[in-house]
């Protein structure tokens, strides 16, 4: 058994502006946590200010349930100056439990694969998973825990017992990779695709580019690898800053070439995946085009981290669609495509390709709510979608948000079917009313628009 990893007091003295009082009391703890509610005995318990509470309203329900120190920011010294256990006071506690992940990071023997991208990070890092798991114990993100609070404490769940950990990084202010990059220092790293997204803050592409490619260099500054999408413009023309690096891609040349054969029935692709004397042909048991790429995308780790052509196949037989991306329900009557977690331009139109190749069902409906975060361009990106849903032979669209109004004025142009809803109730009542058998329904929108609570009522109709 490997030796359980701990922070030392030396640890704690090494974080930035910290002060340790009671420090003649401090035994290493091998946990660390941010929630009151789930603190294990003897761990240490950071008190950090979120947008809804603040940790520092729980430090003795903390103390009480197991915790042996307590991080805090120096402002609230005094208020807890009688406490007997170890208290470290920082500048700022979120930082300082980046630092101290940072510092975890150090003792791990665990390989990172970190992932980011503006398209398919959460899809990729479960296929890649489960592919893994063939061959490693294998950690990774839960749920989509991306962020500067999210990374340091999935580093946290880590130990030298997992041989590999899966991070997903998220972003959608500059700078905000190469903080959790910093952190992660990741061994292999691979940006799914550069889209429109987070345009709000990152302003065009190229804002998306320069933002994520924080986390190609932090691979790099380790001598790791990074995994070129050959197939994405932008993050192939730095191909020639990583001599550490293997391409991937569908259309270009590549070192690991990926082919759809073909669709079958029910829209799922048969792929043919190939690497020097190595060929994987697999009927596919994911739907769209983007899972193809996603599955693409983790093979070209797999292969590189030693996985064999059974383990591959064994291992993406296990995935399961991720619930709200892309998954496709096969009702008595009708398909339902439930693509509701999240919504940009480019996953908007994986989602709207895919509804000509499920060919079930001949009549082809799209409900879709506003893309959010898309700035100054976001009138142009909503009309853009008129076109692709033209091309698709899409029967019928229905819209809702401030934003969609946009494409609903487009679709009429083109001469497309379509009808807009300018609050939730209204929309609620047609879907009640509306006959669904003999459809495909496609429903996504963005976060925000709570498209979800549409495919409840859309799903009662399968019952009824």
């Amino acid at each position: 058994m490997k030796e359980e990893l701990k922070i030392s007091i030396d640890d704690l003295f090494e974080l930035p502006n910290a002060a340790v009082y009671n420090s003649e009391s401090y035994k290493p703890v091998s946990a660390v946590s941010i929630d009151s509610r789930n603190i294990k005995k003897d761990s240490l318990f950071i008190a950090i200010k979120g947008d809804k509470f603040d940790g520092h309203n729980f430090i003795c329900n903390a103390i009480t349930a197991g915790a042996s120190a307590i991080i805090i920011d120096e402002n609230k010294a005094e208020k807890f100056s009688n406490q007997k256990i170890p208290v470290v006071t920082v500048k700022d506690t979120t930082t300082a439990l980046g630092d101290l992940a940072k510092v975890w990071r150090r003792k791990l023997n665990t390989k990172i694969i970190a992932i980011t991208g503006s398209a398919g990070k959460t899809t990729t890092k479960e296929m890649l998973a489960a592919i893994l798991s063939e061959k490693y114990k294998v950690n990774k993100t839960a749920a989509n825990n991306n962020n500067h609070i999210g990374v340091p404490l999935t580093l946290f769940g880590t130990s030298n017992e997992h041989e590999v950990l899966i991070l997903e990084i998220g972003t959608n202010h500059f700078g905000e990779v190469a903080y959790t990059a910093n952190i992660a220092q990741p061994d292999y790293a691979i940006i799914t695709n550069i889209g429109n997204s987070h345009l709000e803050y990152l302003k065009n592409k190229k804002g998306v580019l320069n933002e994520k490619i924080a986390l190609f260099e932090a691979a790099a500054a380790r001598n790791g690898i990074v995994f070129i999408n050959n197939d994405d413009i932008l993050i192939s023309k730095t191909m020639l800053d990583y001599p550490k690096r293997v391409t991937f891609g569908f259309e270009s040349v590549s070192d690991i070439k990926g082919a759809i054969d073909s669709y079958n029935e029910e829209g799922k692709p048969v792929i043919e995946i190939v690497y020097k004397d190595l060929k994987i042909k697999q009927a596919f048991n994911i739907y769209g085009e983007q899972s193809a790429k996603n599955y693409l995308a983790a093979v070209a780790i797999a292969l590189k981290l030693g996985l064999n052509k059974k383990e591959i196949i064994a291992g993406i037989s296990k995935f399961k669609p991720i619930d709200k991306r892309l998954n496709v329900r096969t009702f008595k009557k009708f398909v339902l495509i439930d693509d509701t977690y999240n919504a940009n331009p480019e996953s908007m139109r994986y989602a709207i390709e895919l509804m000509p190749k499920i060919k079930a069902y001949k009549k082809k409906i799209a409900v879709l709510g506003d893309m959010f975060e898309l700035g100054d361009e976001s009138a142009k990106l909503h009309s853009e979608l008129g076109r692709i849903i033209r091309r698709n032979k899409i029967d019928l669209v229905v819209t809702i948000g401030e934003s969609m109004k946009n494409l609903d004025s487009e679709l009429k142009k083109l001469e497309v079917e379509s009808i807009h809803f300018d609050n939730r109730k209204d929309l609620a009542d047609y879907l009640n009313t509306f006959k669904f058998p003999g459809h495909v329904v496609l429903l996504k929108g963005s976060r925000g628009m709570r498209m979800e609570e549409f495919s409840k009522i859309i799903e009662s109709k399968a019952h009824a």
